[in-house]
């Protein structure tokens, strides 16, 4: 339509709403990139725009075919029409306004009038109005029946729910795999480094946080960090890290022994010490996984690695080739607080760390209590835990406090033939999570990190021992075999000398064909021994550096 504005300037304009009640329309228009509207009253609005006075409904403006006379009129008590004055009546008041009294002579005008009103077209105004007001219910329709099925699905009331969204869609991407099994094989590790991850606690779930931790294979973890852009847009930030196994939080502890602590216990039938640390934050499972299954503050000690890797030593013990070793197998435990050690299988007794002659470390003092079977494992694990140092913490409730060790002890003639040292860390701690906590807390927490610093070095420095282990191990083996087969020869050469002995008692023997033979069997003989004593030497060598290596560690 066509508009007149307030400068007197003629505007091309759309209508975008009608005003019944006022009679009146909105007209909206751009002007330079910048939208205006304005109020007509639909008298002003008919001046411009003639050819609207067709369309308008019936209601408003009598059409044209209609049988109503133009000249409207009132009809008087008597039934005689008398004119409205022009003056008196509006463009938008174009109806026959009739009183209609009993026995008028009118009556074939009420039909008329009846059939213009009920039957007239709506102005494309109007349409499109009702079109848009249309579109708009249904617009809301649709967004409540999204909230509605998103409250079913997501926890419409989390704060985080739309990065609990994000990450749902992410794991339905991810191709499915099947986590580790009994049918995975074991792969043999210098250094192991596995993870877990745990289900969310009670505390968290009452604050209404997101798992952030997907198990995207048997060895790779994604953790999902949620972030916001500049323009307040949400997006997670998903960082790989890898391992050598990753378990889910719905993996067992036997499954998670298989294939970290399993492989470890052949290595002390082999005169070799392993070690297995359990490490992680305060209340993320160590002590669950090393020592057993919690019911409450009540530990099932027969489902914990401590004694899954005691039920293969026994089992091991059974097989022929070390039945005849006449090995015995002996226990101990003792926790680390604070910078004192304490004996756990002897009444928390406190004990001393102390240096040997070899420059080796001893704990003076501590019992190694005899095991017959697993049963009396489980027994002494248990009542080691019972004096085990605990408290509470912001993170958890009942928070290990110590660093505790549980050993397994080979013994041969009295003397130690293998050892296998199993560590439950204490979790490592914030300082935010600890600053609410009283001063015994915070000495705890401080005490703790500190020896976790100092045990970032051992890695390495182990990896550097096992190399030089492994260069023994495998010297010995060379010089042991080529020891065995310089036996085996001596026999031959013994033979051989025999003969060649027995040819010089002959009173014709040639001696030149003598002297050649027996310089043929020297020469063979001198490099064979050359190779044997370079072999030998270098295992000697091997072994002044592993003592070297060994103190300097100490």
């Amino acid at each position: 339509v066509k508009i007149q504005r307030s400068n007197g300037m003629i505007q091309d304009a759309s209508i975008t709403e009608l005003f019944t009640d006022k009679s009146c329309v909105r007209a909206e228009w751009l002007e330079d990139t910048v939208s205006k509207a304005k109020e007509i009253d639909i008298e002003s609005l008919l001046l411009l725009n003639p050819n609207l006075a067709e369309k308008m409904p019936p209601s408003n403006l009598p059409r044209r075919n209609s049988r109503v006379p133009r000249r409207e009129s009132v009809l008087p008590r008597n039934g005689i029409a008398k004119e409205i004055p022009r003056s008196t009546r509006s463009r938008t008041q174009a109806t026959l306004e009739m009183q209609i009294m009993p026995n008028s002579r009118l009556s074939e005008v009420e039909p008329v009038m009846y059939k213009n009103i009920s039957t007239g077209r709506k102005s494309v105004c109007v349409r499109e109005t009702e079109k848009l007001k249309k579109q708009r219910e249904d617009r809301r329709t649709q967004l409540q029946e999204i909230r509605e099925k998103r409250g079913q699905d997501y926890d419409a009331g989390n704060p985080n729910w739309e990065f609990m969204k994000m990450i749902t869609e992410l794991r339905a991407t991810l191709d499915s795999y099947q986590h580790l099994s009994d049918s995975d094989p074991i792969e043999l590790h210098k250094i192991c480094v596995c993870v877990r991850k745990r289900p969310l606690s009670k505390k968290e779930k009452a604050k209404r946080e997101i798992d952030v931790i997907t198990i995207s294979s048997k060895n790779v973890v994604l953790v999902h960090e949620p972030k916001m852009k500049v323009d307040l847009t949400k997006y997670l930030d998903n960082q790989p890290f890898r391992f050598d196994y990753a378990f889910d939080d719905f993996v067992t502890n036997e499954e998670v022994y298989r294939f970290t602590a399993k492989p470890l216990v052949q290595t002390i039938f082999e005169r070799g010490m392993a070690t297995c640390f359990a490490y992680g934050q305060t209340g993320s499972g160590k002590t669950h996984t090393m020592g057993g299954n919690f019911s409450g503050k009540n530990q099932d000690c027969s489902k914990g690695i401590y004694a899954f890797a005691t039920q293969d030593v026994f089992l091991l013990l059974e097989q022929p080739r070390y039945k005849d070793l006449n090995l015995k197998v002996s226990v101990s435990f003792f926790e680390i607080y604070s910078g004192k050690v304490f004996d756990l299988l002897n009444k928390k007794a406190k004990l001393r760390i102390m240096e040997d002659n070899k420059q080796q470390v001893q704990i003076v003092g501590l019992r190694e209590q005899d095991v017959f079977s697993v049963d009396d494992v489980v027994m002494n694990i248990d009542m080691g835990n019972n004096y085990r140092t605990s408290g509470q913490t912001s993170a958890n409730s009942n928070s290990s406090r110590s660093h505790a060790v549980f050993q397994i002890h080979l013994r041969r003639n009295d003397k130690l033939y293998g050892q296998f040292s199993l560590i439950d860390l204490a979790g490592n701690e914030r300082g935010a999570d600890t600053s609410s906590a009283d001063r015994q807390t915070r000495m705890e927490g401080a005490e703790i990190n500190k020896s976790l610093l100092a045990l970032k070095e051992a890695p390495s420095k182990i990896c550097d021992l096992h190399v030089d282990v492994s260069r023994i191990l495998e010297l010995e083996e060379q010089v042991v075999d080529e020891h065995r087969e310089i036996q085996q020869k001596l026999l031959l050469w013994s033979d051989a000398d025999d003969k060649l002995l027995k040819m010089t008692q002959l009173p014709d023997y040639n001696v030149e064909n003598y002297t050649n033979i027996l310089q043929t069997y020297i020469d063979e003989r001198m490099e064979i021994f050359q190779d044997f004593n370079k072999n030998l030497k270098a295992l000697r060598q091997a072994l002044q550096r592993e003592e070297q290596a060994a103190k300097t560690q100490g």
